[in-house]
């Protein structure tokens, strides 16, 4: 066959694959390509041409001589039979073609970003009443036309998404009061945030809003509790373990450090059951150094098993050894103070002996008691100033439980007192308690705190009366000033020979006001010495006649407390809010061998609380206009 035969069998062959749904597009190059059998992937006899060859990615079928209806065997073709000059391979291409059934898809290109899920535009934030126009809200979507006619402005006039967004949309909304009707405007435009540290998108809806947590019941608790590893506290985790540990030992307790015991494990401390997700007691709260604390829980008691319960029996609270210092080797014991019974009418007896009592079941006719259940538990512990436990003493209150009571209430104290200081005794917690003295204090220096005398009677005071009379005889007995008491006191001052006035009058002011007469007085019982804000300033007031040249004695003293009730009046508070010391003085009288002169001292306590109103809430004020055609027709 010569080269005339070769243009039919190259139109068979492209027409053959395109019906094989792939076009196969031939790209010329600068010269006539030369086609040879490698080339079409011809074999000597057969041709036969498949997916591999023609580089097709989907499935196409195998094309061969029978296809063709060749019933010859098909020539090579070289150079010479196409007369080309330049051997230069074609390039065959493939093009997209319809996919067939059950052929995948292929990979997609990435689009767009998906724009944030937040409408500004639909937000509404004084929208508050369902299915009605709140007034002044002006992207309430109930609101009519009309609705907005008689608004005076908009109560939420611009609407914005999360401001950390590179670019967002606000909704700007106001009212146009000098149309006829007003009507509200809107507008939606694009604010651009400045900051580079801005968030450009967020497309992931959960992220706006929070989730709603599973609230536990009977069905899921068991699953819950599983999830979160149960409510517990591990006191280890916090504590570094001494094998392990590379840092130095501390050799003190400090402030919030876990007071540790003796046990078998490093890891045990003094615990004080309190309540934590429930006013049930939680027995793995660890007490802390210089952490007073105070808790009030219950218990599921049963009362069969009252002797088998640790909770129950003194011995559980008495029996661990605290370490003088942390990871020590020297114990303090706990010592038994006091134990208490309380009976089941609540009266209280102390009991004799210090010995371990514990639960004993007992049976009376049909009902069940168990008596040295401990209802109380108060630690007090005696620690020094290098951050060492000298001593530890318990408190109990013991008590009896009967058959009906299935949820016990108990409670747990801790305090920490410093060896070698004394207690101060307050005057009341927070508010004055009657009987008890005031308490008062000077100022060196503007800005600095209040110095007090130790003695808690002896801080403000008045002239002590006496039997005799006498002032001379009784100098320096003086009474305290005690909350709530109005007192007057005095004396007599028996005057012979010749003294000079401003010398007596000095005698005598000294009498009065005692040898310190204090700058502040605690407006309350339990005011601290560097709280200078929770001290009243005593007003000193001098009253003198008006005579002229005269010599002036002062006579008496009179001190003005005026106190207010502060705070519930289910539990008012003593509060004292002014005090005033006002010092009369009279002219010198008329010189004579023998002179006597009365000096006296009054403490007066005013109430000047005002009187106690029921609070209600104000009425709402509704600022709205009417429309302009409610009086329409007659107007």
């Amino acid at each position: 066959m010569g080269s005339r035969c070769l243009p039919p069998l190259l139109l068979v062959l492209l027409n053959c694959c395109t019906s094989s749904s792939t076009q196969v597009v031939a790209t010329p190059a600068a010269a006539t390509p030369v086609v040879t059998n490698e080339d079409l992937n011809f074999t000597e006899a057969t041709p036969v041409v498949t997916n591999e060859d023609l580089n097709f990615t989907e499935a196409t079928p195998v094309v061969t001589n029978e296809d063709l209806n060749f019933t010859e065997a098909t020539p090579v073709v070289t150079n010479e039979d196409l007369n080309f000059t330049e051997a230069t391979p074609a390039t065959l291409r493939p093009s997209w073609s319809p996919r067939t059934p059950g052929t995948p898809r292929p990979p997609e290109l990435s689009g767009p970003r998906p724009t944030p899920v937040t409408d500004v535009a639909a937000l509404c934030v004084c929208d508050l009443l369902p299915a009605q126009c709140d007034i002044n809200c002006c992207c309430d979507p109930d609101c009519s036309p009309g609705d907005f006619s008689v608004f005076s402005a908009c109560s939420i006039p611009v609407v914005t998404g999360d401001r950390q967004f590179c670019s967002q949309k606000a909704a700007f909304y106001s009212m146009n009061l000098t149309a006829d009707p007003p009507h509200r405007d809107f507008k939606l435009i694009d604010q651009i945030n400045p900051s580079i540290f801005c968030i450009h998108i967020s497309n992931y809806k959960p992220a706006l809003s929070f989730a709603n947590p599973e609230v536990p019941d009977e069905n899921n608790f068991d699953r819950l509790m599983g999830a979160s590893g149960g409510f517990t506290l591990s006191a280890e985790s916090g504590v570094p373990s001494t094998a392990t540990s590379d840092d130095p030992q501390p050799t003190k307790y400090e402030y919030g450090a876990l007071l540790q015991t003796a046990g078998e494990s490093s890891g045990s401390f003094l615990k004080l059951p309190s309540p934590l997700t429930s006013s049930l007691c939680a027995d793995e709260n660890p007490a802390a150094f210089l952490v007073n604390q105070a808790f009030e829980c219950s218990r599921r008691v049963a009362i069969e098993e009252c002797e088998r319960m640790e909770a129950l029996s003194m011995a559980h609270y008495s029996s661990p050894a605290i370490l003088r210092v942390p990871n020590s080797t020297t114990q303090v014991s706990i010592k038994i103070q006091s134990i208490m019974y309380r009976s089941l009418n609540h009266t209280l007896t102390q009991l004799e002996g210090r010995g371990i009592l514990r639960p004993s079941l007992v049976s009376t006719g049909q009902d069940r008691l168990c008596s040295n259940v401990v209802l109380q538990v108060k630690y007090s512990l005696l620690y020094t100033a290098s951050g060492q436990i000298q001593e530890a003493g318990l408190s109990l209150v013991l008590g009896t439980l009967i058959s009906t009571v299935s949820l016990l209430q108990q409670k747990f104290e801790i305090h920490f007192i410093q060896h070698g200081t004394k207690p101060v005794p307050l005057s009341g917690n927070p508010g004055y308690r009657v009987g008890l003295p005031l308490a008062a204090g000077f100022q060196p220096q503007k800005g600095s705190g209040i110095i007090q005398t130790t003695n808690r009677q002896g801080q403000l005071t008045i002239l002590r009366s006496t039997g005799k009379q006498d002032c001379l005889a009784s100098h320096g007995q003086r009474a305290p000033v005690l909350f709530g008491y109005n007192v007057q006191s005095g004396c007599q001052l028996r005057l012979t020979g010749t003294i000079p006035c401003g010398l007596l009058a000095q005698k005598m002011q000294d009498l009065l006001r005692g040898q310190a007469f204090p700058d502040y007085v605690a407006a309350f019982g339990n005011s601290r010495a560097q709280d200078v804000q929770d001290w009243v300033p005593v007003h000193f007031v001098t009253h003198s006649s008006n005579t002229k040249g005269s010599c002036q004695l002062p006579v008496a003293l009179g001190i003005e407390v005026k106190w207010t009730k502060y705070g519930s009046l289910l539990n008012p508070q003593a509060r004292i809010v002014n005090v005033t010391a006002q010092l009369i003085s009279i002219p010198e009288p008329l010189p004579g061998p023998e002179r006597t002169m009365v000096i006296s001292t009054a403490v007066t306590f005013v109430d000047v609380s005002a009187p106690a109103e029921a609070g209600f809430r104000a009425p709402p004020t509704i600022n709205a206009r009417l429309p302009f055609s409610f009086f329409f027709p007659f107007v």
